[in-house]
């Protein structure tokens, strides 16, 4: 038989679509299902132990396991029977230290706190030292090929750290968590033996059962995407316990299917969490005292709770004029806006930030609510990803340039002083040089005050890849990347010098990496500010003189700029709801 053993196990958060398929890698081919497997790399099984571990797993699950776990949640009891082949201890951490690693985009840092979370409550230890871990687990991302060298890379330091482990301390495991274990699968577990278990980013809730798995010796995975997994019910853990912000996911994956995009591959169908679970995460963070919330998603402005009935016959939300989908509208359910405005409403001095959005999805109501709500921060991220109609329509964008412009005026026009940001690809299948021309002078005809620039990088599964043909030198990518970010530099410089003279509302985050003594913090823009660590006035409290601490706002005048930092002096201590009487 083939040399991955899969055994199937249904999980108790779905129905039979999320039946996941445990991976089992054998050293040898078998010619039975049940026959005795061999012992993982790396490691050496006692004889009992192993023939142990063959035995149970040979004894089950059989089919009624999995008619009995795809019950409705309901009918689910509210404690899970271990698997068969797996007892309560051995599902348990038993206290062993994990090392988290986060690599990507803002959705990893969240489906890192959602691991450990899961984890935490299963007995394991979390260590911010490499040398003392037990289980080393990367989060990684896949959105490009460099994205995945760097694990690649990070996989052959940690390959000394396994084969030199003391044979007197447990056996060190190493897991490839998120969308490179989606989208190479067992690939990484033939490549790199060292590698213990897999777990797309629908499968944390499966992490003990993998880490119990391979502590048997085997190679364990679990990648299959859910329709429904939303980890509603999983309160993540903040990794940082002196952060002053925090990543709320409201939805997870992607139905937009842009031409160039793995993300529909590695995240799956588009599918929101219930507004009431949301709610009640974000008033739990403010009560832990945080001060900014940015509400996550791939599509984040697509939002769309269908869980409660009785809005299932909403009309659709409109779309932003002369945008399009690639998928029939969608009706019924609670929509952004809806969601942006209760948000907005648990805690009037916590900001609120969302990314990343799609253009199509700013209807009026959503703009409005931006600019009417104090807490809901002036700044949206656009991404235009090409100035040239042609190649939008290659990428399957659903908008041309004149759409996107236009949305660009309607956006300034609704909120007074909003700062745009954007994600912009050099190089795409078939750009030519007059398409980067009209990029450029995209670029200079919006001013952006921030950017997210990247040459392509073809992804297999992709539209792309299948249809269109990657023609673009590297050469030729990499030149035209550096003449957007230099153009991109030069106008964010100008726009962000309208700041200079103004007084701006910052929330402190900490001390600035490059002074001890200064401080430093974000705008409402998102900007980075920085300004000098001295005693000011506290405006709540007449007469009294403070420093500033994390977690704080403060007025601070701006004095210089550049394309990427305003700098300024501070002027006083205040609240949210206080500043906008100076700002």
């Amino acid at each position: 038989m083939h040399p991955l053993q899969c055994v199937l196990q249904a999980q108790r958060w779905g129905p039979l679509a999320s039946v996941s398929w445990l991976l089992f890698r054998t050293c040898r081919a078998q010619s039975s299902v049940h026959g005795t497997t061999c012992p993982g790399p790396g490691r050496q099984q006692e004889n009992g132990v192993q023939k142990d571990f063959s035995s149970r797993l040979a004894a089950g699950p059989t089919f009624q396991h999995f008619l009995r776990s795809a019950l409705d949640p309901q009918e689910k009891p509210d404690v899970e029977d271990p698997p068969p082949y797996l007892t309560v201890d051995e599902l348990s951490g038993r206290q062993r230290k994990v090392y988290l690693e986060t690599y990507g985009c803002q959705m990893n840092v969240n489906d890192t706190e959602i691991a450990w979370s899961v984890l935490q409550k299963s007995g394991y230890l979390r260590t911010r030292n490499l040398q003392e871990a037990d289980v080393i687990l990367l989060v990684t991302c896949s959105i490009r090929e460099k994205a995945e060298q760097t694990i690649w890379n990070r996989l052959h330091q940690l390959k000394a750290l396994k084969t030199k482990r003391l044979r007197s301390r447990v056996p060190l495991r190493i897991g490839i968590l998120g969308c490179m274990a989606e989208r190479l699968k067992e690939e990484i577990l033939n490549r790199e033996k060292m590698v213990d278990i897999l777990a797309g980013p629908d499968a944390y809730r499966d992490l003990p059962r993998l880490l119990a798995v391979a502590e048997s010796g085997q190679q364990a995975a679990n990648v299959l995407l859910s329709l429904d997994e939303t980890y509603a019910d999983v309160m993540p853990v903040q990794t940082s316990p002196s952060a002053t912000s925090a990543f709320v996911s409201i939805m997870r994956g992607c139905d937009n299917m842009c031409s160039y995009c793995i993300v529909p591959f590695t995240r799956g169908r588009e599918r929101s969490r219930p507004v009431a679970s949301i709610l009640e995460e974000v008033r739990k963070l403010s009560e832990q005292g945080l001060k900014e919330v940015t509400l996550l998603g791939q599509n984040v402005n697509s939002f769309r709770d269908s869980s409660e009935v009785q809005f299932n016959n909403a009309v659709s939300a409109n779309l932003s004029r002369g945008f399009s989908t690639n998928y029939k509208p969608k009706q019924g359910g609670l929509r952004f806006a809806h969601l942006l405005d209760h948000v907005s409403r648990v805690d009037p001095e916590m900001r609120i930030r969302f990314t990343s959005p799609h253009p199509k999805d700013f209807p009026d109501e959503v703009l409005q609510l931006i600019h009417e709500r104090d807490n809901i921060c002036k700044q949206i991220h656009l991404p235009a990803q090409s100035g040239s109609s042609r190649v939008l329509e290659a990428m399957r964008r659903g908008y041309s340039r004149e759409a996107y412009v236009e949305l660009v005026h309607h956006i300034r026009e609704s909120i007074p002083g909003v700062s745009l940001s954007s994600d912009f690809i050099a190089g795409f299948c078939g750009e030519t040089e007059e398409d980067h021309l009209q990029t450029v002078s995209l670029l200079r005809e919006v001013q952006y005050n921030m950017g997210f620039l990247f040459a392509y990088s073809m992804r297999q599964k992709t539209r792309a890849y299948h249809r269109l043909k990657d023609d673009v030198p590297e050469e030729v990518k990499l030149r035209r990347l550096e003449e957007l970010i230099t153009v991109f530099r030069e106008e964010a410089t100008k726009a962000n010098m309208a700041s200079v003279g103004c007084t701006q509302l910052v929330l402190v985050e900490g001390h600035s990496k490059r002074s001890a003594t200064d401080l430093c913090g974000r705008n409402d823009g998102n900007l980075k500010v920085i300004f000098p660590n001295v005693e000011m006035e506290d405006v709540s409290n007449s007469g009294v003189r403070v420093r500033a601490q994390p977690g704080d706002y403060v007025l601070v005048k701006i004095t210089s700029t550049s394309s990427q930092t305003l700098k300024g002096h501070v002027l006083c201590r205040t609240t949210l709801k206080d500043s906008s009487a100076y700002c």
